[in-house]
């Protein structure tokens, strides 16, 4: 006869048993993915082990195709890890167009990762395998870390910002094309109203930098990092000899066709550094979109090469992106870092403030045009949609989901408010502010 505590005795050993047991069974990915997500996964997941997770009727479905994909993924740090196995191929999505996937990435912000246990964290590793702990060699669209970069030369050095300047911006001028509209213009537009379109809000955009700039026919404008010479041809057609300079060669070859096709004779597009303009005296410099490749120690050496090359009174405007804030260590990371702007960095609008009047600049006003860049963004994900094929056939498939990808992540960052842009407009003012002969108050039209 069996008493009471014996009964109790064998039943806990039962429990415990049945504990031991479902601890020593293997976790499928689905399983190990609805931990870290808390059991909330907005979206439905699918891996190669045959394993499920999330609704069944979820607007997008992430599919995990390959143990590959599984090692991008837990070897990855932030979101260079599902940017590898995305553009390797290992990881599908499915809901949305590659060349847009917003709805998508706005889902996976939802997400919140609860910190588990150590021995959960054992188990999880047990279950997906220790040769998954084990990096692999990532997709060949990725640069490598910035500190085996130093082959190429010191950060920000001629030879370096070169390499740089090519990885991105020399991709295809005929991709370009497609994704940015006749405007050709690689930068935030200025949208007059919520229904303009992309070419409305670029023109928009130059007709602000010109106004603000005080240009006017027979003046002398310096445009650096021109790009395709957008800033260039529109100061141009009206009276201003301008002139422009970029570090890749196919927008410079792009610019100067573009140039004689419109027999613009007061118009130039320089291939080289900017740090290389000789001449002097210019009545405005515009620099759009270039300082987020300068790197933040040089900003003192730009705003004092910048204020040398134009004239007393003479006006620059500094158009970039920026941080929410001035604290945040100014450095790209993970997938912007290694796979779209190598040793880009982006600092707040206040150290960019503080930096130009410390090179002797006298800031007169400053904007940020954060939503924007959105829009701008929004119009150029759809024209990627529109020319897809065509931007596979050009580029190849995994270029083009970086491109997707980076785009529509940038958007929602806008949207959020985690990066913005800035117009910083400043004078040359050299200590006598009557040089600048400047309106009491602004004088452009916003």
């Amino acid at each position: 006869m069996t008493t009471s505590k014996e009964q109790a005795d064998a039943s806990a050993d039962g429990d415990a048993a049945g504990t031991a047991d479902a601890e020593s069974r293997k976790l499928t990915l689905a399983e190990v993915l609805e931990i870290f997500t808390a059991g909330r996964l907005p979206l439905r997941f699918t891996a190669y082990d045959g394993s499920t997770a999330g609704p069944p009727d979820a607007a997008f479905t992430l599919d995990l195709k390959t143990p590959r994909g599984t090692t991008y993924l837990v070897t990855g740090f932030g979101d260079l890890g599902l940017a590898r196995a995305y553009i390797a191929g290992d990881l599908d999505i499915r809901g949305v167009h590659p060349g847009d996937p917003y709805e998508l990435l706005k889902t996976l912000e939802t997400l919140e990762f609860p910190r588990a246990s150590p021995r959960l964290m054992a188990r999880i590793v047990r279950s997906i395998g220790v040769e998954h702990l084990r990096p692999v060699s990532p997709p060949p669209q990725e640069v490598p870390p910035r500190w085996r970069r130093i082959a190429g030369g010191l950060r920000h050095s001629k030879s370096r910002d070169a390499e740089a300047i090519h990885h991105h911006y020399d991709v295809s001028n005929i991709f370009y094309e497609w994704v940015l509209g006749p405007s050709m213009t690689y930068t935030c537009a200025c949208y007059p109203h919520l229904d303009a379109s992309l070419e409305e809000a670029q023109e928009n955009k130059y007709r602000l930098v010109f106004e603000k700039l005080r240009l006017k026919p027979g003046d002398r404008l310096l445009d650096v990092g021109c790009g395709w010479g957008g800033m260039v041809r529109y100061a141009a057609r009206r009276g201003v000899h301008a002139l422009g300079v970029t570090l890749s060669q196919e927008q410079a070859g792009w610019a100067q066709r573009a140039i004689a096709d419109e027999g613009l004779e007061h118009a130039e597009v320089r291939y080289g550094d900017y740090r290389d303009i000789a001449e002097t005296g210019f009545d405005a410099v515009s620099s759009i979109g270039l300082l987020e490749h300068i790197g933040v120690r040089n900003y003192p050496a730009y705003f004092r090469f910048l204020c040398s090359r134009i004239r007393p009174g003479g006006l620059l405007l500094n158009h970039c992106i920026t941080r929410s804030d001035n604290k945040t260590e100014p450095a790209a990371r993970g997938f912007i870092d290694r796979y779209v702007f190598p040793d880009g960095e982006l600092t707040g609008s206040g150290r960019i403030v503080t930096e130009a009047q410390d090179a002797g600049l006298e800031v007169l006003h400053e904007e940020n045009l954060r939503p924007h860049y959105a829009l701008t963004l929004r119009d150029w994900c759809a024209n990627l949609v529109e020319h897809w094929d065509e931007a596979v056939t050009e580029i190849g498939l995994p270029a083009a989901k970086v491109w997707g990808l980076y785009m529509a992540g940038s958007r929602l960052a806008f949207e959020s408010g985690g990066i913005e842009l800035h117009h910083v407009l400043a004078v040359n003012s050299r200590g006598n502010s009557d040089d600048a002969d400047l309106p009491l108050r602004p004088w452009w039209t916003p």
